[in-house]
């Protein structure tokens, strides 16, 4: 299946991608063949990369050996970790090349361009509501299905949404990883942070469609809308 063209070069002759080492070949063949050679013993699930078996079986050991130098907090992946520091660093390396809006992460990006393109292709089979992410559209289903997963191990409180109750958690150790590059204040979600950071800006995003008034918090306008509504 593969062709040998020099001393350190190999081809495969599915897609001619070229590779240095036998061995990556060996590794790259597998996507066109579908082979799982890597077998896990506790659950039966097979990979194409021992590599890959490795990290799956932490899931059955709960072995997380990556470690935040900042808050401790423990990952089973590397890459994991590397998601996480974005947390604490403020780095945010995806950009929406439509409104310039950047994420820590890929997903949020793809999460985030449907709003430009008001593609929402998900659709729920009992109330007809339709969603941008197949993952939202699953948790939106637990309203009707009453499902809550997610358990804290502390309080044994459910939740539908896994990020529901990692932001529940933080009730109880009092992590605040969302950082205030200005003045160093912390928070344990990210909305608080955007909306404290107004105080340093001056933002004011919520605007009053009657007289045009403008206010940093969509509370703060609610509240304002009644002076006018009032009868």
């Amino acid at each position: 299946m593969s062709k040998k063209l020099c001393k350190t070069s190999y081809h495969c002759e599915i897609c001619g991608k070229l590779f240095s080492r036998d061995i990556d070949l060996t590794r790259h063949i597998r996507i066109h063949t579908g082979e799982r050679p890597f077998h896990c013993e506790v659950c039966g699930k097979s990979f194409s990369r021992s590599s890959v078996l490795t990290i799956h079986k932490r899931i059955h050991t709960g072995e997380k050996p990556y470690h935040c130098d900042i808050c401790d907090k423990a990952f089973s992946e590397n890459a994991n970790l590397s998601r996480h520091k974005r947390i604490h660093s403020g780095e945010k390396p995806y950009q929406c090349d439509i409104c310039g809006k950047s994420f820590c992460r890929s997903s949020d990006l793809t999460s985030h361009k449907p709003i430009h393109t008001g593609e929402k292709s998900f659709h729920c089979d009992i109330c007809g509501k339709s969603f941008s992410q197949n993952s939202v559209l699953i948790n939106h289903k637990r309203i009707h299905t009453g499902k809550k997963p997610y358990h804290c191990v502390i309080c044994s409180k459910l939740f539908s949404g896994n990020s529901d109750l990692t932001k529940h958690i933080r009730m109880h150790t009092g992590e605040k990883p969302f950082h205030c590059d200005i003045c160093g204040k912390s928070f344990s979600q990210s909305p608080n942070l955007t909306k404290h950071k107004r105080i340093h800006t001056g933002e004011k995003p919520f605007h009053c469609a009657i007289c045009g008034k403008s206010f940093a918090q969509k509370c703060n306008l609610t509240t304002h809308i009644s002076i006018h509504t009032k009868v």
